[in-house]
C-alpha cells in the first residue's frame, strides 16, 4: 500500500504483547494456538474448589466485621455496670481458659481431620471430626454453665448496659459455635454415607475455614473481653 511501511513481525508482537489482535477461535480443531482461552491453562477459570473458598472467605470477612462492631460497642461500655458487678467481680479465668484450652484443641483436630481427608482416611477422618465435635460441646457447656451461674446471682443482661454487651458478645460467639457442630454432625453423616465427592471435600473446607475462624475470633474474645475486663 502507498506511503505505509509493512510492520516486521516481531515489531507487531511486541505492539500487541497480549494478543489482543488475534483471530478468534474456530471450534476445538481450531487453527493453531490463536483462538481465544479454551478454559484450561492461565486463560481459563479458576477451579471450584477455589472459587468456594474464595466465596465462604468473604462470608468469614463479613462475619469478623459484624464481631468487630461487638468488641466496639462492649469497649465503650465496659465501666457502665450501672452500679452492679463488674468484670472483676463476676470473670473466673481458671474457668475461661478450660474454655479456651478445648476450643484450641479442637481447632487441631480439626485440621488433623483436614489431613485425614486428604489422604482419604475415612476412619481417621471420622475420627478426629468426632473428637473437635465433642471438645466443641465441652466448650459450649461450659458456657452455659458460666451464664447460669452469672443469671443466678443477679448478673445478667439486663442488670446494665456492661453485662448486656458481654452477653452479646460471648452470646454470638457461642451460637456460631453451635451452628459448627451442627454443620460438624452434617458432614460426618455425608463422607460415611456418599464418600469423598468433589462437593463434600469443598463443604469440608469451608466447615474447616469456619472452625478456624472461630477460634481467631474467641481469642480476640478471651483478651479483649475477659483479661482486660478481669484487670489481669
Amino acid at each position: 500500500m502507498s506511503g505505509s511501511q509493512a510492520i516486521p513481525a516481531t515489531h507487531a508482537r511486541d505492539a500487541d504483547p497480549y494478543k489482543l489482535g488475534r483471530a478468534p477461535y474456530h471450534g476445538a480443531a481450531g487453527h493453531g494456538h490463536g483462538g481465544e482461552p479454551t478454559g484450561h491453562g492461565a486463560g481459563g477459570p479458576a477451579p471450584k474448589r477455589v472459587i468456594v473458598g474464595f466465596g465462604f472467605w468473604i462470608f468469614l470477612l463479613s462475619d469478623i466485621v459484624m464481631f468487630s462492631a461487638f468488641f466496639a460497642a462492649h469497649a465503650v461500655l465496659a465501666d457502665s455496670t450501672a452500679g452492679g458487678p463488674s468484670g472483676k467481680d463476676l470473670f473466673d479465668l481458671t474457668h475461661v481458659a478450660l474454655e479456651t484450652a478445648l476450643l484450641l484443641a479442637s481447632s487441631f483436630t480439626c485440621g488433623m481431620a483436614a489431613v485425614a481427608t486428604e489422604a482419604r482416611s475415612q476412619l481417621w477422618t471420622q475420627v478426629f471430626l468426632l473428637v473437635t465435635g465433642l471438645l466443641g460441646l465441652g466448650f459450649l457447656i461450659l458456657e452455659v454453665q458460666e451464664f447460669a451461674h452469672m443469671i443466678g446471682i443477679d448478673a445478667g443482661p439486663g442488670r446494665s448496659a456492661f453485662l448486656s454487651s458481654f452477653f452479646a458478645v460471648v452470646g454470638c460467639h457461642g451460637l456460631h459455635v453451635t451452628a459448627g457442630l451442627l454443620w460438624l454432625g452434617t458432614m460426618m453423616a455425608q463422607i460415611f454415607v456418599k464418600g469423598f465427592r468433589p462437593p463434600i471435600l469443598r463443604r469440608l473446607l469451608c466447615f474447616n475455614l469456619f472452625w478456624h475462624a472461630l477460634d481467631i475470633i474467641w481469642v480476640a474474645l478471651f483478651t479483649i473481653v475477659y483479661l482486660i475486663g478481669a484487670g489481669a
